[in-house]
């Protein structure tokens, strides 16, 4: 008897309660008449709605598959269309253009100050999973004592992940699937837009502050590049030790404090990198932000009886052509690992895959479900999804732009990054199916 009969002359006895003679009758007709060990749980998985949500999970992850395949295509020398130059091209237009007008416009469209006091909590757990990951890390350069120059981009690729392009693809899309769990789908999108341009912001926040001075300073200690910031530190101490000859030797402490003050904040400012914090994508956030929660601005800009609704509608034309070729982008990105003349150690490789797709996953589920128990968390089945697939996502890919940077491990990191989307591809089926049963 084909698969589908299993299901339909066991289907028939579970259209009353599953309980008692009921589930009896139901595992004798298939289990005793057809006891092979793949039906029994495949009868399973089909009366807990698995193989709808593994269509609902999968189908997504297949469309980033597609595109990302093409982009690696077009990166072939024989073909030539997404080469270095025209890649960099491409992802200035995307990271100064179609990324802010995307989250801005989508912002903007659907957040409020009520929504925004009620999503307080991710920010936190995007903080969470950079800690968690962070402290793998450590633990991972314990356990494999790999290079040096390779210490800052473990424990970074191991703390950040993917939380903007991939979150924007993948949620939004799982929302117009059948077997999304997840209610209407246009009030679905709505949200899924929202919160993923909120985990983007955030993300690109941690990213540009936590990852870019780890990187940072692990490329100084390992003398790929030295960054000459301590000059006018050293001047300041050399002006004053020498003797002054002004008449005014002594200078009130409040101006001493304030110049102190001054000098702790261009340091700040030095080893922070606040230009690379305010991304075109974080600024645009933060513009979307304040147009959402501020009623006057919200009234003029959106909706369709707002007087200035074509900027509005222009952006989010713009931020349409974002996600596309930011897949493009990826899978072009991704062809550096297969052509990396450098070779990462086996052991570094699927430690950090196990740290990124298995332990930290498994750790999100106990931190969010805490959350929910403690009451930290409302009980909206996408912002739970959400909150959990922030903790399975691969490698954040700014981390590739960051070791260009600092000119450490920029081969190595492109076959990381080969690796992590790969076996990603598997993993998000499997975690996204898997959350998507948890919040139904």
């Amino acid at each position: 008897m084909e698969l589908t009969a299993y299901f339909l002359e066991a289907e028939s006895c579970f259209q009353k309660p599953y309980t008692g003679a009921n589930k009896l009758l139901a595992s004798n007709i298939v289990f005793r008449r057809h006891p092979p060990f793949f039906a029994r749980w495949l009868l399973v998985f089909y009366r807990m709605g698995f193989l709808e949500l593994f269509s609902a999970a999968s189908t997504p992850i297949l469309k980033v598959l597609i595109i990302t395949a093409i982009g690696s295509f077009l990166a072939f020398d024989s073909v030539d269309i997404l080469g270095p130059i025209a890649r960099k091209h491409v992802n200035n237009g995307v990271f100064f253009v179609s990324n802010p007008a995307l989250v801005g416009s989508n912002l903007a469209e659907t957040i409020t100050l009520e929504s925004m006091i009620s999503m307080w909590f991710m920010p936190v757990n995007i903080l969470i999973t950079f800690i968690i990951g962070a402290a793998l890390g450590w633990l991972l350069l314990i356990i494999t004592k790999p290079p040096p120059h390779l210490k800052g981009l473990i424990l970074g690729v191991c703390s950040a992940g993917n939380l903007g392009n991939l979150l924007l693809i993948i949620v939004p899309a799982v929302c117009k699937e059948k077997g999304s769990p997840f209610g209407d789908p246009d009030v679905c999108h709505g949200y899924a837009m929202t919160y993923a341009s909120v985990s983007m912001a955030m993300g690109s926040l941690f990213v540009w502050t936590f990852v870019y001075n780890l990187l940072r300073a692990f490329s100084e200690d390992s003398g790929n590049n030295v960054v000459k910031e301590t000059v006018t530190t050293h001047d300041d101490l050399t002006e004053n030790l020498l003797p002054s000859s002004s008449p005014t030797l002594k200078k009130p402490k409040l101006k001493v404090m304030l110049d102190k003050m001054k000098q702790q904040l261009g340091n700040f400012s030095k080893a922070v990198n606040l230009k690379d914090i305010l991304a075109p994508s974080t600024t645009a956030a933060i513009i979307g932000l304040i147009v959402g929660m501020i009623g006057p601005l919200r009234r003029l800009l959106i909706g369709t009886t707002a007087p200035l609704h074509v900027i509005q509608d222009s952006a989010s034309l713009i931020g349409d052509a974002a996600i596309p070729t930011m897949t493009l982008i990826l899978g072009a990105n991704l062809l550096r690992g297969l052509k990396g003349s450098s070779r990462v150690s086996l052991p570094i490789v699927f430690g950090i895959v196990a740290v990124r797709l298995v332990l930290l996953p498994i750790i999100g589920i106990f931190i969010v479900k805490g959350a929910i128990y403690l009451g930290l968390v409302h009980a909206d089945p996408l912002y739970v999804y959400v909150l959990l697939l922030q903790f399975a996502v691969p490698p954040s890919m700014n981390i590739g732009t960051i070791t260009q940077l600092f000119g450490a491990g920029e081969s190595e990191c492109s076959v990381i990054m080969m690796w992590s989307y790969g076996l990603a591809s598997v993993s998000l089926t499997v975690w996204s199916m898997f959350f998507m049963w948890l919040v139904a």
